[in-house]
Formats: C-alpha cells, sequence, structure tokens
C-alpha cells in the first residue's frame, strides 16, 4: 500500500498497484470526467472488491435514471449527511445539489438546517421524511408515509427515497469513521 496521505483518510490510501482493475477504471473515469478522483473512491479501496459492491448499489441508486429526481436525491444525500454531521458527504452532495438546483443560497441552507431553507412542499416532505428515518428509524409508522403520498409520492418514488436515506446512512457512518475529507474541488463546484 502507498503511504498514508491524511488529507484523504485515517487509514493508509492503496496506490493503483494495491486495488483491482475495476478500481483503477473508475479512478481513470472520475479523473477524466471530473478532472479529479474523489476521495471517497481512494479512502474506501483499501478492500477494493468490498468498495467496488458498495459503489455498485450506490450508482444505481444516486446516479442513475429512477423514481425520484436527481435534485431530490441529492436532497436528500444533504439532509441526512447534515443531521449525522458527516463531513465528506454533506460537502460533496452539497455540490451535486447545486449543480442540480442552480441554487447556490438552498444547497448551503439544506446543508445546515432544512427547515430554513424554502421548500415546496414536495421536497418539504421528502426532507421530513429522510430526517424522521435517520433520527428515529425505530419510530417511524405507517402514518409517516401519508406525507409523503399526500406530495404525489407513488410506491416506486417511496422506495426509492428509503432506499436513498438508508444508503446515506450507511455511507455517512463509513466516511466519519475512517476520516475521510472532501476533496478541495467540492467547495466551490456549481457556484458561480
Amino acid at each position: 500500500m502507498a503511504d498514508q496521505t491524511p488529507e484523504i483518510s485515517y487509514l493508509s490510501v492503496p496506490g493503483r498497484d494495491d486495488v483491482p482493475e475495476g478500481v483503477t477504471r473508475l479512478w481513470d473515469k472520475s479523473q477524466e470526467a471530473f478532472g479529479f478522483v474523489p476521495n471517497v473512491f481512494q479512502g474506501q479501496a483499501v478492500n477494493g472488491d468490498q468498495f467496488l459492491a458498495w459503489w455498485n448499489y450506490f450508482n444505481l441508486l444516486v446516479n442513475k435514471e429512477g423514481h425520484l429526481t436527481n435534485a431530490e436525491r441529492e436532497l436528500v444525500a444533504v439532509v441526512v449527511s447534515g443531521i449525522n454531521r458527516c463531513t465528506y458527504c454533506t460537502i460533496s452532495h452539497g455540490a451535486a445539489l447545486r449543480q442540480f438546483t442552480g441554487d447556490t443560497v438552498t444547497a448551503d441552507l439544506v446543508a445546515v438546517n432544512w427547515r430554513q431553507a424554502d421548500l415546496p412542499a414536495r421536497e418539504r416532505a421528502i426532507a421530513e421524511y429522510a430526517e424522521l428515518l435517520t433520527r428515529a428509524p425505530d419510530e417511524v409508522t405507517r402514518e409517516d408515509l401519508e406525507p409523503l403520498r399526500e406530495v404525489g409520492m407513488d410506491d416506486h418514488q417511496i422506495m426509492e427515497l428509503v432506499q436513498v436515506i438508508g444508503m446515506f446512512n450507511m455511507t455517512n457512518r463509513v466516511a466519519t469513521a475512517i476520516g475521510l475529507v472532501p476533496n478541495e474541488e467540492y467547495h466551490s463546484h456549481a457556484r458561480s
């Protein structure tokens, strides 16, 4: 393994020779698409096959065409990550939320306290449910789905919402536990 890069993770960060080919392909695609490799891709690659399994599910939920819009999925990411105080995910997905909405103010407000953002009814219902499932999963009941239905969400959208909330709760814990630091590029992304 390569020398630890303290700015990226508490754990040693593997080099190209230390990871499966699928990881290096993902690193190369990221470099080409974004101009950098997200630190989450490097830090979690300590266990390359486990990282790829996580990435495949994460990619399916967050980056593919689904039942929620990209902006809604990123809203969930930022709400959940802000509640969990996950620095990496709040900042990186705050950048994505700014990109998908074109609204830097709302994205920043959501990252700190989504209630202070002037969210439309559907987004507000999504944020409320994301907070409930994050803070008190043992208290969730059938009735908690009603506000989602009232804003027009169907079973497919609700199921995807639940899965995205669950994914970010898990990912937040991993990122926080290994001390992932956001790439500098996220701080200025989609701000102009």
